[in-house]
């Protein structure tokens, strides 16, 4: 199986985003996929990508061929201090607010059926 990462596009027309994934090059960038490792936002200002960089040496190990433009965001993945390294956790801002509010609700919900 040759094994790919790749960038999927997402987002609507005149406000794409992509996510970094893993797939197996028989298939469609739109089609099936293994696993998601990051995000790229080309259209945002500053640090625009995030990228689980532990994954991705995972995968570039066992033989993924990274795209031209993965293979970019992994350089300047590596690029950064280490105050500012990139990593697989999701950081507060990432998290939409709908997200927050609907975990906070299962909690309660939880806490009231026990």
């Amino acid at each position: 199986m040759a094994v790919k990462i790749r960038l999927r596009r997402m987002g609507t027309r005149n406000a794409a985003f992509y996510r970094v994934i893993i797939q197996d090059s028989r298939f469609a960038p739109t089609g099936r996929f293994i696993e998601t490792i990051g995000w790229y936002d080309p259209k945002q200002e500053g640090n625009n990508f995030s990228l689980n960089l532990d994954r991705a040496d995972y995968w570039l190990s066992t033989g993924a061929q990274p795209s031209d433009t993965v293979k970019s965001i992994i350089k300047k993945a590596r690029a950064l201090p280490v105050e500012k390294a990139v990593s697989g956790e999701v950081t507060a801002e990432e998290v939409p607010a709908a997200a927050v509010e609907a975990e906070e609700a299962a909690e309660e919900s939880a806490e009231k059926e026990a």
